[in-house]
């Protein structure tokens, strides 16, 4: 079934996205950073998942099918929160998954307006920027001296990749066919640490977020170590003064798409499972990883419905 949408773009509107609003009335709103596009299949299931809960949905991502997350202003996220309230929203929620984990975390920080922060598979730092435009044969690189975000048109402080371009992308690769994955950057995230330990300017504020946060991981998560990020955010909130609660869904497999199953079931409605394709923990465990994803999609159902 088709939904109702409106685009946004960021010359007249302030930011990138799509609204889809639900059919029934409701006074809450997420903010879904999803896909590669605003307007694309996981980011208008993302928006079906979110009607059935009894919100409105506004997907946003850096521009049309663009995946390259290099100083995307926060300020965006200003804008999209005067668009919802200017419609009688009242409260509004963020949801982002892998990079858009860590945006939404750092969306959340800087706007006391977010209420309910869900971080899927994030990283509790800033990253720094890349692109996806195919340069010199290779899908992804590192941005020059670029952040993943800024503020007051100032790339925020990042942790620098280990490598540069072109070896970025060609350890990507190495790690992935050792581990048999589709893709797999864990090693490079560890050693970009090790080259560069972590600084206080580049970690996210999450002692500044209000009302709920929500951390999702895998411990079997290839792309980064996501659940010693989560620890690390755990360990800083109880060390700094917070306004927030928090909830760390922490499991052994689930791998770095730890997606709802009925958000999945929505974007895939004849079946099957994308997980032992893309990574081979979900060719391995696929049981344990569906009956994660069950258990996500039972928790955050709860959440997102009393919140």
């Amino acid at each position: 079934m088709r939904i109702q949408k409106q685009m946004m773009i960021p010359e007249t509107d302030g930011f990138y996205g799509a609204y889809y609003p639900n059919g029934k009335p409701s006074d809450k709103a997420m903010i879904l950073m999803l896909g590669d596009s605003s307007d694309d299949r996981l980011a208008v299931s993302g928006a079906k998942w979110i009607h059935d809960l009894g919100c409105h949905a506004l997907a946003m991502s850096p521009g049309k099918k663009d995946y390259g997350h290099h100083n995307y202003p926060l300020e965006r996220f200003g804008a999209a929160i005067v668009f919802l309230k200017n419609r009688g929203i009242k409260k509004i929620g963020i949801a982002g998954a892998s990079t858009t984990g860590m945006l939404a975390l750092v969306a959340a920080a800087y706007y006391p307006d977010i209420t309910l922060t869900i971080a899927m598979s994030p990283c509790d730092f800033v990253m720094e920027g890349f692109y996806q435009d195919g340069k010199d044969g290779m899908r992804e690189r590192p941005g020059d001296n670029e952040s993943t975000v800024t503020w007051q048109d100032k790339p925020l402080p990042y942790l620098p990749f280990a490598y540069r371009h072109p070896e970025y992308w060609q350890k990507i690769q190495e790690e992935s066919k050792a581990g048999r994955d589709m893709i797999a950057s864990r090693k490079m995230f560890d050693e970009s640490e090790r080259i560069h330990p972590l600084q206080e300017n580049e970690k996210i504020k999450v002692e500044n977020i209000r009302g709920q946060i929500v951390f999702v991981g895998a411990e079997d998560d290839v792309l980064w170590d996501t659940c010693k990020y989560i620890r690390r955010m755990e360990d800083r909130l109880k060390e700094k003064p917070h306004e927030c609660t928090y909830l760390s869904l922490i499991y052994e497999h689930g791998t770095h798409f730890v997606f709802p199953e009925s958000l999945l079931r929505i974007m895939f409605p004849a079946g099957g499972d994308l997980m032992p394709l893309v990574f081979k923990a979900g060719r391995s465990y696929p049981k344990e990883c569906r009956a994660v994803r069950e258990d996500i999609d039972r928790n955050l159902k709860e959440i997102i419905t009393k919140w």
